[in-house]
């Protein structure tokens, strides 16, 4: 299937795409993001299969999913030293093209060291992914509208936990634990060819590449520049708050609510379908007032649920359904106009770069706030999980620290021009 060819010069790129065929890029960008969070996220559920399947302990499974979180925080690390210096959409199908083999070989895997091999390979390639969409939207729309274009791409998240993963974990549990994988392989390659049909060649970054030399000084001085700072510092607290407390959610359910595992599904569809309905008002929200201001209102408005969800009395399920929205719909909501945010924080020239960045810190994040979660953490010989409070209150902490800090953020001039 032939890619269509972009009709409006590179540099103008942002302003001349029609406005259906921005949609549609749009729209399979997020498709492309939910491959990428159904990957990581059913891990976690197919951890009693998997440990049956290999004869392995809940730790090697732990460690399976560390090896995804910290190879695709070295791969964004990498990324930023040649990202900028290829076509976006090239390079995106490349490395999604990659990311579907290793879900393959994840599914074909015929013991516990090529999975883990293969979860690795996974997070190296599917590191790389969330940064190229980032550019192309920097790339392409305009500024003043890039909070909605990341609140339709955000939804992948919603549509993951409405759809991914639940859908996932019943195939794994009729057909096998390799099903979930072999699902991602079909719909990865199905979206691929949409991409290279609709998504436009974006070159206009890479007039002002590097030589070979200079990659490695130019990655050391993306850090030097305290505009990146900053802007690192904030992203990297963000998903350190929320990671402090979304991983042990599903276990305190389970451990202190009292229910079942497969309620915990119903749980999770609520706040995801929340999410649905609440992520692109969001993004139109950041575009009118301001993604700083948007951000600082969420952030704040999000300690609430925060501390709800970890000070919770025993609830029926309906009441969990009710309480969990409110926590997916702040928590997840405040990264949209974060996100929309870094985009115009560096030069377009180190855009990718900057991102590539970014999305190893922010890696790093997840897995630190996870670790740090872990600590405070106890579990009784019944199961019940103590110490949740005391999480709620660090993550509630930092992201105070956030809204005071999101004001020294600052993007490149001009903010508005598109690359």
């Amino acid at each position: 299937m032939r890619p269509v060819p972009n009709p409006f010069p590179d540099s103008a790129a942002g302003a001349a795409l029609a406005p259906a065929r921005e949609r549609a890029m749009l729209w399979l960008l997020a498709l492309t993001q939910f491959t990428v969070i159904m990957d990581f996220m059913v891990m976690m559920p197919l951890a009693p299969q998997l440990m049956q399947a290999f004869h392995i302990g809940p730790a090697a499974v732990s460690g399976a999913v560390s090896a995804y979180a910290w190879c695709a925080g070295l791969s964004g690390l990498l990324a930023a030293t040649y990202v900028d210096r290829f076509d976006r959409k090239k390079l995106l199908l490349t490395m999604f093209c990659l990311f579907t083999l290793s879900n393959l070989a994840c599914a074909l895997a015929p013991n516990f060291h090529v999975l883990l091999w293969s979860r690795a390979f996974a997070g190296l390639t599917g590191g790389v992914l969330g940064a190229i969409v980032m550019a192309i939207i920097g790339d392409v729309i305009p500024a003043e509208r890039r909070g909605a274009a990341t609140g339709i791409v955000m939804t992948s998240f919603a549509m993951a936990a409405v759809g991914g993963v639940p859908i996932g974990v019943v195939m794994a549990a009729h057909f096998g634990w390799a099903s979930p994988f072999y699902l991602l392989v079909l719909l990865s390659f199905l979206i691929w060819f949409g991409a290279a049909r609709v998504l436009p060649s974006l070159t206009a970054h890479m007039g002002a590449a590097a030589p070979l030399r200079q990659v490695l000084p130019n990655l050391l001085a993306l850090f030097r520049e305290r505009r990146h700072l900053q802007a690192f510092l904030l992203s990297v607290v963000n998903m350190t708050a929320g990671m402090l407390l979304i991983p042990f959610i599903s276990p305190v359910l389970v451990g202190n609510m009292g229910l079942a595992p497969a309620d915990v599904t119903w749980v999770y569809l609520a706040g995801g379908c929340a999410t649905l309905l609440t992520a692109r008002r969001i993004g139109r929200w950041a575009d009118r007032a301001g993604k700083q201001r948007v951000y600082r209102w969420v952030a704040l408005a999000s300690i609430v649920p925060m501390l709800l969800i970890t000070h919770l009395p025993r609830l029926p399920l309906w009441a969990l359904m009710l309480v969990f929205p409110l926590f997916m719909v702040l928590v997840s909501g405040r990264t949209i106009p974060l996100q929309a945010l870094l985009t115009t924080i560096p030069e377009p020239r180190k855009r990718g770069a900057f991102l590539s960045a970014n999305s190893a810190l922010q890696s790093l994040g997840n897995g630190l706030g996870a670790w740090l979660g872990g600590l405070t953490l106890q579990t009784d010989a019944a199961g019940h999980i103590s110490g949740f409070g005391i999480n709620g209150w660090l993550a509630a902490g930092l992201s105070l620290l956030t809204v005071w800090w999101v004001a020294r953020v600052r993007g490149a001039a001009p903010q508005g021009a598109p690359a």
